[in-house]
């Protein structure tokens, strides 16, 4: 995506207030976040609106994280009707049975140590990679996964942001 301005991104730019909280809260749903990417419009092109999106999510507390972590769902577990959680999960979708039932069992696992979902940038990747990034990530600090969890959240958001600006 280039640096100018998209019809999407030039409509998002003028959405009235309320119209444009909701569309950011179906990309994040930390208020925060959301907050700060209404409070900078508008943006020059996608890339400013990026730009802004790391900003917002290097400054969320630990809450704020959690607010943003409650919006989606565990893996392999798409939330009925959200067609983003299950176009970003589909690669769990033909997963086998004994897989989904590992993935259950380590979500499981990870929320008892951590006290939210395991979150992952699911975008293009298997269900097998998924799995082996939560066992990966298992055993790290809650420190270093919230860390971690903040760089996903914003991997995901972009991905989020760009059909915003290109779907708009």
């Amino acid at each position: 995506m280039t640096t100018s301005s998209t019809p999407g991104l030039a409509r998002f730019n003028t959405l009235a207030a309320g119209e444009a909280t909701a569309a950011l809260h179906e990309v994040c749903a930390s208020a925060a976040w959301g907050s700060f990417i209404l409070t900078h419009r508008p943006y020059a092109g996608p890339e400013a609106l990026f730009s802004a999106s790391d900003a917002a999510m290097a400054e969320l507390s630990p809450e704020d994280l959690a607010e943003a972590m409650a919006g989606h769902p565990p893996i392999g577990r798409p939330k009925p009707g959200d067609p983003a959680s299950a176009r970003e999960q589909r690669g769990m979708a033909g997963a086998s049975e004994e897989l989904k039932a590992e993935m259950l069992e380590l979500n499981l696992a990870y929320q008892e140590r951590f006290g939210h979902v395991f979150l992952i940038c699911a975008t293009g990747a298997t269900g097998e990679q998924m799995r082996d990034a939560v066992k990966a990530r298992i055993g790290n600090s809650p420190e270093q996964e919230r860390e971690i969890v903040r760089t996903e959240l914003g991997k995901i958001n972009r991905i989020r942001l760009t059909r915003l600006v290109e779907d708009s």
